[in-house]
């Protein structure tokens, strides 16, 4: 969602400011500003459009400030709609949504203010001013009993050397170095703060040049324990390619690799291995987007090797589903970012309800962590590309993990190895796919179509989806059987249809629908694992890849062609790979 970011006690507020902005844009891109205490007052710069269109605030100095980039939930990006929000000696930035925002703004508005914006981010603003006598603990305290939602707020004030920041349901990391910092992620204090602390949820923090004093929503003191900067926080820039997206996909071996060895060295072989005595009724799968189609494609695998029945559900719509007990059940939710509001909230449910409860993500501090039972690792690194990429890799490996530690002793080793091969695999497969004829067909194209079975399918899915999120091209995922049955009429000459083929059982399944696409007229492409290439399909199919095969993890092997067809039709077309339009990195609402 937005990105924010604090700091207080040092010399110039704005460039530190303006740096951790740039490092969190991935959150949020439609709008951005900055406010810095400057002498007794509050000089704020904040302008509709990326963090680069405010860079005249770099010059602001101060000694104390708040910066924020927005993804825009209320009211469309603009001037008036950007961050941060004043008012009567306050200025504000807000991740997150206040749900009760319209009964506050009407009695605000009811009493005599007036609002600017149209975010529900402004009426905090306006509490802040309205209970404001001289004592800032109280007004904050007093605001955010009134604030009903999600919400990770930086607030200065004209009277206080130095900044608040409140957390609730979404993420807050306060750093400490030469000066007091707070951002959402931590990439944004790489370089700034040497120890690092996670605010809890319902705690408050006060910073100034003297450092932190913290309490809860009740205003009782609490405390934090600070630690070392992890190493995985340091984003590295782009490392000499043209994008992160294309950066992070060379990423994937390496991902793969750390991800087996946390799995490994922070206990959850031994953890999953003690589970097997539990013997669960049913395992469920959770998430969104592109951790949805990994939680899919970890299924198909995940029945045949415990024996018990396995389903993948979008958190979304599994929140708001009756269900009765879940005692018996291993509930794992995917997220990479740990905050992602419906899979937090569908894992809390899961809890209630009595499953224990597997949090599968890349982000050890996240608030999916708290909730969880267990964590099992996915350790791809800081991902900035807001399209995943070597984090869906990560995540099909902890989820492998996760089940052939279930299924116990050989079925363990073997997952190891096989994953060993995979690591070398992508990489081969990363240097050697031939995808610029594809993007080119892609760019050009009314619509382009993913098919495949088993667990192909969640693979076309998420082919289908990274090429919608990062070229805008349109098009689906379609389980290659269901073509037939009514996806075959958009089939004309301006679309292409990618099969994808790694199942050497369901092969000819798949060439069928190939076959049938042709017969319309249509373009065809197929990314075919080595060893399951019907007789003939290539000559068929008007482009053909071939990649090595996994028959433990093929959903990492063709994840690899598909990115790449994705980021080249992006790049063909003139658009931003890493930043597309009206999407964000971690969405942290509904």
């Amino acid at each position: 969602m937005c990105g924010i970011i604090a700091c207080a006690g040092v010399r110039r507020a704005s460039e530190i400011l303006y740096k951790g902005l740039c490092d969190l844009e991935y959150r949020g891109y439609d709008s951005a500003g900055i406010s810095v205490k400057r002498g007794g007052e509050i000089v704020t710069v904040k302008r509709a459009g990326r963090v680069s269109a405010i860079e005249c605030a770099r010059r602001l100095g101060g000694s104390a400030g708040i910066g924020h980039t927005r993804w825009a939930t209320h009211g469309r990006p603009s001037d008036e709609n950007a961050h941060p929000h004043c008012r009567g000696g306050f200025s504000v930035v807000h991740n997150g949504i206040i749900e009760n925002y319209a009964v506050l703004k009407e009695e605000l508005i009811a009493e005599g203010d007036e609002f600017i914006s149209q975010t529900d981010s402004e009426v905090v603003v306006h509490l802040l001013a309205k209970y404001y006598r001289g004592d800032l603990k109280e007004a904050v305290l007093r605001t955010v009993a009134r604030l009903k939602g999600a919400f990770a707020l930086c607030i200065l004030h004209e009277d206080f050397e130095g900044f608040v920041a409140v957390k609730y349901r979404n993420p807050v990391i306060v750093g400490c170095g030469n000066g007091c910092f707070a951002a959402s992620d931590m990439p944004a204090l790489s370089g700034i703060a040497a120890r690092v602390a996670v605010l809890k949820d319902g705690q408050i923090a006060f910073a100034c040049e003297g450092g932190f004093t913290f309490c809860d929503f009740e205003g009782n003191a609490a405390s934090l324990t600070f630690s070392p900067l992890p190493p995985q926080a340091r984003s590295g820039g782009t490392a000499g390619f043209p994008h992160y997206m294309i950066k992070e996909i060379n990423e994937i071996p390496a991902a793969i690799r750390q991800t087996a060895a946390a799995f490994e060295t922070e206990g959850c072989a031994r953890a999953f291995a003690k589970l097997r005595r539990k013997k669960f009724s049913q395992v469920m799968l959770c998430g969104c987007g592109t951790a949805y189609h990994a939680a899919l494609a970890a299924a198909y695998a995940g029945e045949e090797l415990i024996g018990v029945p396995v389903r993948a559900e979008t958190a979304g719509e599994y929140r708001y589903r009756r269900r009765g007990s879940l005692a018996g059940t291993l509930f794992a939710a995917v997220s990479q970012s740990g905050e992602t509001a419906d899979t937090v909230e569908a894992a809390r449910t899961a809890k209630a309800a009595g499953a224990l409860v597997a949090a599968v993500t890349n982000v050890p501090y996240s608030a999916l962590t708290s909730v969880a039972d267990i964590v099992v690792p996915v350790r791809a690194g800081a991902e900035i590309c807001v399209a995943a990429t070597k984090s869906y890799c990560g995540q099909c490996a902890a989820l492998g993990l996760m089940f052939s530690a279930l299924a116990g002793g050989r079925h363990y080793r073997q997952a190891k190895r096989a994953l060993g091969e995979a690591e070398g695999m992508c990489a081969g497969a990363i240097s050697h796919c031939a995808v610029e004829d594809v993007a080119r067909a892609c760019a050009s194209a009314s619509a382009v179509y993913f098919i495949g079975r088993g667990a192909d399918y969640p693979a076309a899915l998420e082919g289908s989806l990274k090429l919608k999120e990062v070229s805008y091209v349109p098009g689906e995922g379609f389980p290659a059987g269901e073509l037939k049955h009514g996806p075959i009429a958009l089939i004309d000459g301006g679309t292409l249809t990618v099969a994808v083929i790694t199942d050497p059982a369901l092969a000819e399944k798949t060439a069928s629908a190939v076959e049938q696409v042709c017969a319309r007229g249509g373009r065809a492409a197929v990314v075919c694992a080595e060893g399951c290439e019907p007789e003939g399909l290539r000559e068929r199919a008007e482009f053909f890849i071939t990649v090595p095969r996994s028959a433990l993890f093929p959903a990492i092997i063709s994840a690899i062609p598909l990115q790449l067809i994705a980021y080249r039709t992006a790049v063909i077309l003139g658009r931003d790979p890493d930043k597309p339009r009206n999407l964000a990195k971690s969405v942290t609402v509904e």
